[in-house]
């Protein structure tokens, strides 16, 4: 059935309108995008395909323009129009955040997640903190390739030194979505943190973003995990 011949409240566009975008299914939501369907499938049923092919929102957001335009129905004009939709919801949270007090590694992780979160590569960042832990500053230090993100001590402290922060927060993302240290998560973790205590700039943490599941949390925490403080 396309759109059109649907009773006019229960159209996606008319629906919003009518009672709001949180009344709308994610695939009614993608069909405002799509605006049209294909033959023998409406932008809803475009929708409802795509989350079945890719397995959910998060992941959905996390392809390309090029990937999407591999998906039947979905052409270059389609996939840009999808693609901007999740980079406007991230833009949306990096300006939420701003001033936003840090006052632990959940605070964190709600901020940064929906930013990271669908990414299928590793990237790093930092959050210049004030003195009553607000985020003053957000910047992306690294684009890492799907297993690893290279930052040396000194790119990472640069802008930290450079705006004059209290102190800062360093954030990454495991694609995996499992985010347990690794050995290199560590190695750099006390390089810096051995780097900021020269420099006399306070190190609040070093958040790894994954994905919860069942008992296991979303993130972890350098500080809270006690490693943190532990360098000397």
């Amino acid at each position: 059935m396309a759109i059109n011949d649907l009773p006019r409240g229960t159209r996606p566009r008319e629906k919003i309108a009518a009672q709001g975008p949180e009344a709308l299914t994610d695939e009614e939501l993608i069909a405002v995008f799509l605006r049209v369907g294909v033959k023998g499938q409406s932008a809803v049923d475009l929708g409802r395909k795509l989350l079945e092919d890719y397995g959910s929102l998060m992941a959905l957001g996390g392809l390309g323009v090029r990937e999407l335009c591999s998906h039947h129905g979905l052409g270059i004009a389609k996939a840009a129009q999808l693609v901007a939709s999740f980079e406007l919801g991230a833009r949306v949270a990096r300006e939420k955040m701003v001033m936003k007090q840090l006052d632990g590694p959940r605070a964190v992780f709600e901020i940064f997640f929906p930013q990271v979160g669908h990414l299928r590569h590793e990237t790093l960042r930092i959050a210049l903190i004030d003195a009553r832990l607000r985020i003053t500053r957000s910047l992306i230090l690294t684009e890492g390739s799907l297993n690893e993100t290279v930052a040396h001590p000194r790119d990472i402290l640069h802008p930290v030194v450079l705006h004059k922060a209290y102190g800062f927060v360093l954030i990454h993302n495991h694609p995996s979505g499992d985010p347990s240290p690794s050995g290199a998560d560590r190695e750099l973790t006390e390089r810096i943190a051995r780097a900021a205590e020269l420099l006399g700039v306070d190190f609040l943490d070093h958040i790894i973003i994954g994905r919860p599941a069942g008992k296991r949390e979303g993130f972890f925490s350098f500080r809270e995990a006690g490693i943190l403080t532990a360098v000397s």
